[in-house]
């Protein structure tokens, strides 16, 4: 089963948040699971920004949550949020494409 996870924030560094994905997505290359990885502002809400992540299962996501470039990349995203990072799991049941 597909797993995907939305982390949720609110910045006003954004680009700092930005150039460490770069940088995360530098470090991990080739050792991190595939995913993919979609990063979207708000319209509604100036700041506020969502990350969603798609991994083939949830075993492969907490694969990737356990190297240590990406704990090290969300201790240092969480520090330039403006308040509490939200993050949401979710188990893919279906998925409608046309």
């Amino acid at each position: 089963m597909s797993f995907v996870q939305i982390v949720e924030f609110n910045t006003s560094r954004f680009d700092e948040i930005k150039a460490l994905e770069d940088e995360w997505r530098n470090e991990t290359a080739g050792s991190r699971p595939s995913a993919r990885i979609t990063t979207c502002k708000d319209r509604d809400r100036d700041g506020h920004y969502f990350v969603i992540a798609e991994f083939p299962s949830y075993e492969e996501a907490m694969r990737n949550s356990n190297l240590p470039e990406t704990d090290r990349t969300s201790r240092k995203m969480a520090e330039l949020a403006d308040g509490p990072v939200g993050f949401t799991n979710l188990d893919v049941l279906s998925v409608d494409a046309d």
